[in-house]
């Protein structure tokens, strides 16, 4: 990928790292381990955005 990145294309890519992490504790003690995992975490290598 090209080291200078348009201004939009790098916000999208922001806003894609910050959804790609795990759900926090608090929310798992919450619900009662009825949320455990996050189901959209995606693989840099198995899934590729479609930017």
């Amino acid at each position: 990928m090209a080291g200078h990145k348009p201004l939009a294309k790098k916000l999208r890519l922001i806003k894609r790292t910050k959804q790609n992490r795990r759900i926090p504790v608090w929310v798992v003690l919450k619900t009662n381990r009825k949320v455990i995992q996050n189901l959209r975490r995606r693989n840099w290598r198995r899934t590729k955005l479609k930017l």
